[in-house]
């Protein structure tokens, strides 16, 4: 069957963008489509209000460099996840190249935990293990992830499963956040990743008006004294004793813990750095760029733009800065008690800084610079990066202990 020019030209001319967002608007404001006033609108301009975003989030992590290996990815996998339909079906719809590494890397939920081996072969467990101690304030950190989830399911409206995932932002670890949100709220994966991500890009502007609010200038210039050397045997046995003890008590756990010993044990045993290299380089490197496209296909503007999102996004930022002020608190109470010991038993025990306490989010290594950043305002001679090292990397433990707890209760 043969077309004429013009029929040609009338169907390239359907085909184009631009006919597929006037398409959009017109369904929107017709009589069928059943939506009033700002549904109306969202519906109809969504596309073009999710571009923006998308671009604005592109901005944030090119100009500001907020998180630039996932934001940017995210944020573009936004902007072809909006592409009028039926064309943006064939990029991130379900058959699309979009859907296809979404259903395979994040629905199977494989990307997180390959990015957790990463983190695994990058991290660093001998501040925590000279001090066992500053584990309590990674522990006190998830206080925020709870009090999240009893907010969202309480006064929000949520149910148990989606306040469980909106609660992990808390633990503001993004591939946590995506694990846990695809096993309980799979249709919330677009805001919460967003939220995750961005509270944990902006840790330099979201924490220091906490850490200073609730600590006194006198606190923030304690000093601590230099952490033990750690032995390699400790090393190696410390990823391996936490498997263990995942296995006995929290098994939920295990898929998240097993790939972060991994990647530690594979790093510190010393006998295969070719795996390790390969962790924390080209491997992490690759599924980054893969997961961050496909959760960037969910940020459709059919997805993202609800009341929903708005509450996530607020919920979210309570979270994150409940888990600041649970380690900051923490660490003023561990300091309570220690003076009162010392007053009892007339010894010697030193204080903590309370700021170390902020770093047991999971946002490895950026929360202990910045609690070491605020430590040197109030002292220049206040070196306090090691130290906050032990909460961070307890951060990323708790998270994944806290991820194993709200599976277990809310799957």
């Amino acid at each position: 069957m043969s077309i004429s020019l013009e029929q040609g030209l009338q169907e390239l001319w359907n085909s184009t963008g631009i006919m597929g967002f006037a398409n959009a608007a017109q369904r929107a404001f017709s009589p069928e489509s059943g939506l009033t006033g700002v549904d109306q609108l969202l519906q109809a301009h969504g596309q073009w209000i999710m571009i923006l975003i998308c671009l604005f989030l592109l901005w944030l992590g090119i100009k500001k460099q907020f998180e630039p290996l996932l934001l940017v990815p995210i944020a573009f996998g936004g902007l072809l996840s909006n592409i009028p339909m039926p064309l943006g079906e064939e990029i991130a719809g379900p058959n699309g190249f979009l859907g296809i590494i979404f259903e395979a890397g994040i629905h199977k939920g494989l990307f997180p935990l390959i990015i957790f081996m990463g983190v695994g072969a990058m991290t660093d467990f001998g501040p925590l293990i000279a001090n066992p101690k500053t584990a309590l304030l990674g522990g006190a950190a998830q206080f925020g992830i709870f009090g999240a989830l009893l907010m969202a399911f309480c006064c929000f409206g949520f149910t148990l499963p989606e306040a469980g995932a909106i609660g992990i932002i808390g633990g503001a670890d993004g591939p946590t956040s995506i694990y846990v949100t695809n096993k309980l709220a799979s249709h919330l994966l677009g805001p919460i990743a967003v939220a995750a991500y961005s509270y944990m890009a902006l840790v330099p502007v979201i924490q220091p008006p906490i850490m200073k609010l609730l600590t006194s200038k006198a606190e923030r210039q304690i000093e601590m004294v230099q952490l033990r050397e750690v032995t390699k045997r400790e090393k190696i046995v410390f990823p391996l004793m936490i498997l263990i003890l995942c296995i006995i008590f929290l098994p939920s756990a295990c898929p998240l813990l097993g790939a972060l010993c991994f990647g530690n044990l594979c790093k510190e045993c010393g006998v295969v750095d070719r795996l390790s290299d390969t962790m924390q380089n080209a491997l992490i490197n690759i599924v980054t760029i893969f997961l961050g496209l496909s959760v960037g296909s969910k940020l459709s503007a059919e997805q993202f733009l609800n009341v929903q999102t708005i509450f996530i996004l607020i919920l979210g930022i309570i979270a994150f800065s409940f888990a600041t002020a649970g380690g900051l608190l923490m660490a003023k109470l561990m300091n309570f008690i220690t003076n009162t010991i010392n007053k009892i038993t007339g010894s010697n025990i030193p204080p903590i800084n309370p700021l170390i306490g902020s770093a047991g989010v999971s946002a490895v290594p950026m929360a202990a610079r910045v609690a070491n950043k605020v430590g040197l305002e109030a002292n220049p001679q206040n070196f306090l990066l090691m130290h906050a090292m032990g909460p961070n990397v307890s951060g990323v433990i708790g998270s994944a202990v806290a991820a194993g707890i709200l599976l277990a209760l809310c799957g």
